[in-house]
């Protein structure tokens, strides 16, 4: 019974965590993305038109095309953020 107790009040905790530690997860995705974009335009002298130019080019991952919250990352005037 104690033990079905402890479970009951620190599950919803690890849920809200999660959600917490994945939303990071994507700001700290978006930006790395974010500094791949100022490289590329150093090196280029021009914005990338979206992550598809960056990572054919080299500068992203395949895995880093999507956030670990689900969400996919795009560039949009410049900067990349998450929808």
């Amino acid at each position: 019974l104690v033990v079905a107790v402890l479970l009951m009040i620190t599950l919803p905790n690890i849920a809200a965590k999660n959600t917490l530690i994945r939303k990071t997860g994507c700001q700290a995705m978006l930006d790395v993305i974010d500094s791949q974009i100022l490289l590329f335009e150093i090196e280029h002298d021009r914005k990338p038109v979206d992550l598809n130019e960056l990572l054919h080019e080299g500068y992203l991952k395949e895995a880093q095309m999507a956030c670990p919250d689900g969400t996919t990352p795009v560039i949009e005037n410049g900067q990349a953020v998450s929808r």
